[in-house]
């Protein structure tokens, strides 16, 4: 079943994988979420086991850097991803 999550932490979200029975495998952020976010995921969660939290980058930045950059890094990142469909 979808999560509802605040749009501060959807925003920074790649991915979310889920296993068969529809329960959340995997978050996939793109950069790593700090101790108070994944806090806040694992409450609306409801699931204090979760430990699912993955990043594609493996530096961590500022809400600030966050916020005035990351249109350009998704548009990036999904720019190269596509053209390693063409390869």
């Amino acid at each position: 079943m979808p999560v509802d999550l605040p749009l501060h932490l959807k925003d920074k979200i790649f991915e979310i994988k889920y296993d068969p029975d529809k329960t959340i495998s995997k978050i996939i952020s793109y950069f790593p979420f700090d101790e108070l976010e994944k806090q806040e995921i694992v409450s609306i969660l409801d699931d204090v086991a979760f430990d699912g939290f993955r990043s594609i980058f493996s530096n961590t930045v500022s809400d600030e850097k966050w916020n005035s950059t990351k249109d350009q890094i998704k548009k990036k990142f999904n720019d190269e991803l596509f053209d390693i469909d063409h390869l």
